[in-house]
């Protein structure tokens, strides 16, 4: 009988489940993990560096491409971080928008990871489902901001303008029926309200056919209960936020424990695991998209019933109407002094962070008084549960590695920053 030997694996970054640029040095004894070795560098981001060389508007596209499965949620610190300097206030209809996109985004991130998590573990049907509602959210995101993804749409003082009144609706083709055109177009006859409104009916069917494709499938819990184990002492020791320390039994929540924004005026839950496993995890999220949708929905009627502004009338942050340019050259000189130069921050540095889907998303920011941040450092989620990655597959099987980065749930343009 053939010894078996331990052997060194490099795992990615073109496997599949290393999801692209997760470089892994594995020490395997037969198939057994000893140790996992992650190596990053590999995405060339630079956004901290980039950030002294911009304005502080120019550095809010770069926030959507940290996470680039949670876009608006990045930007959110970042403003929130520069109106802790500013001392600004916020119009109350542009937190609740806000926090309406944060909800929006928490479901983007969740349908993601639920379909290319199911797609690491053999279910292969999910991912078409999640994508399905994606498409969604996505139009959702193109209607306020004009991009499908990278929004740059929170602004310093509020957002970049107010949700339209009318839904784009899909054309005539020669590909679709004009039948199917029209159940395309079935939601979008009024407002982008009326068709987040829509979306959140359908939704929890959605979530409930997700469940019942996994949840009690005896493969998903095979593959899934007992797999990357960390107890609630451990999680909170390893730094976890989000879905890894509340799948670990510890009800930490920013939204709840430290509210920012309106969600301390809003009504919902936060779920917790029992086991500390990437099943509890799973389950998390799940949980985490059904309150999302309910938090969507108060947003929703709120923004219906309380019209006003939504960027702050503060001119040293916020450029002049578009009337007020046309009809003054003083606003007009004022418009380009701050596209083009931008705000200068009061001298200072503070901390923002978020409720991230994947976790605590935080930016520390120091300003010199010029009209670029002196520095900047981002606080991911991803990075630190990257670390917990080897405590978390050693003694697993080769294939549960597979599991174990499915339910860290990282995604490296945050992590390789």
């Amino acid at each position: 009988m053939a010894e078996i030997k331990n052997y060194t694996l490099n795992f990615g970054p073109q496997h599949p489940a290393a999801h692209g640029v997760l470089r892994l040095v594995l020490e395997l004894d037969g198939e057994v993990v000893q140790r996992a070795d992650p190596h990053i560098g590999l995405l060339h981001r630079a956004t901290e560096k980039l950030a002294e060389t911009r304005t502080y508007l120019q550095s809010v596209p770069y926030m959507d491409r940290l996470d680039y499965v949670s876009m608006m949620s990045n930007e959110h610190a970042y403003v929130m971080a520069i109106e802790k300097l500013l001392g600004l206030e916020v119009p109350l209809r542009a937190q609740y928008i806000r926090v309406m996109f944060d909800e929006i985004t928490r479901i983007l991130n969740h349908l993601m990871w639920i379909g290319a998590h199911g797609l690491d573990c053999g279910a292969m049907a999910l991912l078409l489902y999640a994508f399905r509602e994606r498409e969604d959210l996505f139009d959702v995101y193109e209607a306020v901001s004009g991009a499908r993804m990278h929004a740059a749409y929170y602004r310093p003082g509020g957002v970049y303008r107010d949700l339209p009144d009318r839904m784009a609706q899909h054309r005539p083709s020669t590909v679709r029926s004009e039948a199917a055109i029209r159940e395309l177009n079935r939601d979008r006859q009024g407002s982008v309200l009326d068709f987040i409104e829509a979306f959140t009916n359908r939704f929890p069917g959605y979530v409930d056919e997700y469940e019942t494709l996994l949840t009690d499938n005896r493969i998903w819990k095979q593959r899934l209960v007992g797999v990357g184990v960390v107890d609630p002492e451990r999680a909170k020791a390893l730094g976890f936020t989000g879905p890894m320390l509340r799948g670990s039994g510890v009800a930490w929540d920013l939204r709840k424990h430290q509210p920012y924004e309106v969600y301390d005026l809003l009504d919902f839950d936060i779920p917790v695991g029992r086991n500390g496993d990437s099943y509890d995890r799973y389950l998390v999220r799940v949980e985490e998209m059904r309150q999302s949708n309910r938090i969507i929905r108060q947003c929703v009627e709120w923004l219906r019933n309380n019209p006003g502004p939504v960027m702050t009338d503060n001119h040293k942050v916020a450029p002049p109407s578009r009337v007020d340019m046309k009809s003054n050259m003083e606003e007009l000189i004022h418009h380009f002094k701050l596209f083009t130069e931008g705000m200068h921050v009061p001298e200072g540095e503070c901390y923002a962070a978020v409720e991230h889907p994947k976790g605590e998303f935080g930016i520390y920011l120091v300003s010199d008084g010029a009209n670029k941040p002196f520095r900047l450092k981002i606080r991911p989620p991803g990075f630190v549960h990257l670390q917990a990655l080897e405590e978390m597959t050693k003694g697993h099987m080769l294939a549960d590695v597979v599991t174990v980065i499915g339910t860290l749930d990282i995604v490296f343009g945050e992590i390789d920053r």
